[in-house]
């Protein structure tokens, strides 16, 4: 009986330490193997070219592996999806903007996920601008030579955006009615084709994002007529806004923030804020977002979360005002 109990007592005693040794192991340190940023845009847009900046220069700051992946697709959505899909674990997080976040639910009926539920938001990085061009052989020198033009030929111009029911589309879309003009879209699957067909001359207007532009500016092969924000770009000083050229309160602008499927830890959210608004301090870095067009701006987690919140509410009248629609 005394080697029973003794052998209970025992066994008892070794189970209660190996599940206290098991309980207080530490946790892995975060991250202890390479994030995946998903990229829900073609190689060479915007979103690409900031989401690229962002993963190395983090990956440089932090000892981290960072790796950019471009999932392209349905108007970004299919990235958004997948990292959705993805474990909560920080390993997987993507790069998500106006238009995949706040116009493209509105815009497709069938999305089986909502941005404000589905996903948990980390960390802002940039906004900029869209920005109307021509080419720099074109016959249009000013914004007012588009508009004269216009009006005196209704549905003649056009202008190449990266797609139908895109952020850029809609505030081309906002420019025209604000104008009073009518102007001949042509929707194209990404940035990089409508930039070749406007410097071509296939089309008379690019309207764009400021990054994906930013290197035929600088090459001379492009013509910056305006830029869409309430001040003109830090990128492009000597460019008016819509406002400065007769449109008085006109602003639209878009942004950039990484994201993370919902449940993620906290920690996790903190640890990657921290570091990215680390490295949007950095005067380096302010400059080569800005050398690419765009805005650097730091947020906390619950500015980006109602941001989001608030521009996916305010932006459903707009989709629906302009007649874009996608299936």
């Amino acid at each position: 009986m005394l080697r029973r109990s003794f052998f209970c007592t025992t066994l008892a005693l070794l189970w209660g330490a190996s599940a206290h040794a098991q309980t207080a192991a530490p946790a892995a340190p975060y991250p202890s193997k390479p994030i995946r940023m998903v990229v829900p845009f073609p190689p060479g847009g915007g979103t690409d070219i900031l989401a690229r900046l962002v993963a190395t220069k983090l990956a440089e700051q932090t000892q981290w592996s960072l790796v950019a992946e471009n999932k392209a697709g349905a108007g970004g959505t299919i990235g958004i999806a997948e990292t959705i899909k993805a474990a909560p674990t920080g390993y997987d997080i993507v790069i998500g903007q106006k238009d995949n976040l706040v116009i493209a639910p509105w815009l497709y009926k069938n999305l089986p996920w909502n941005p404000t539920k589905d996903l948990v938001a980390v960390a802002h990085i940039a906004y900029t601008p869209v920005l109307i061009a021509t080419s720099a052989s074109s016959r249009f020198k000013t914004l007012a030579d588009v508009v004269q033009a216009a009006r005196k030929a209704p549905h003649t111009i056009s202008y190449g955006s990266p797609g139908n029911g895109t952020s850029i589309h809609l505030a081309a879309d906002l420019f025209a009615k604000a104008a009073g003009i009518q102007l001949s879209h042509i929707p194209y699957k990404g940035s990089n084709p409508a930039l070749l067909d406007a410097l071509a001359g296939n089309v008379d207007l690019l309207v764009s994002s400021v990054p994906s532009a930013m290197g035929q500016i600088k090459a001379g092969k492009l013509r910056p007529l305006a830029v869409t924000s309430a001040q003109r770009s830090s990128s492009l000083p000597e460019v008016p806004t819509i406002a400065e050229s007769g449109y008085k309160g006109f602003d639209v602008s878009t942004w950039y923030g990484l994201f993370a499927p919902a449940g993620t830890p906290a920690t996790v959210v903190t640890t990657l804020n921290t570091e990215v608004n680390k490295l949007l301090a950095k005067p380096d870095i302010k400059a080569a977002i800005q050398a690419q067009g765009a805005e650097p701006q730091a947020m906390t987690p619950a500015q980006l979360a109602e941001q989001l919140q608030r521009e996916y509410t305010q932006w459903k009248g707009i989709v629906e005002a302009s007649g874009a629609k996608l299936e």
